[in-house]
């Protein structure tokens, strides 16, 4: 998800960023654009660097054990050829 207060400087600045008549509606305009980006970034379903970087560490293991399973078949694959009369 993204971070509650990267979701708050980004309604902060698009909200300063409105044209001076527009100003007294600043507050409303935060509270709508809040529920609106909260929606929207919810539905992407987001992760954190920190979790993405967790499934990357999964993953390399995953992969490094894949490989030794791999090289371990080849090795008994090899052997039962080597016994084969």
């Amino acid at each position: 998800m993204i971070d509650h207060q990267q979701l708050e400087d980004l309604i902060r600045s698009l909200s300063q960023s409105l044209p001076d008549g527009a100003q007294q509606f600043r507050r409303d305009i935060e509270n709508n654009l809040q529920a609106v980006l909260s929606q929207f970034f919810a539905r992407l379903d987001l992760v954190t660097r920190e979790e993405l970087e967790v499934q990357k560490e999964v993953l390399a293991r995953t992969r490094q054990r894949l490989e030794q399973l791999e090289q371990q078949l080849a090795r008994l694959e090899q052997s039962l050829t080597d016994h084969q009369p």
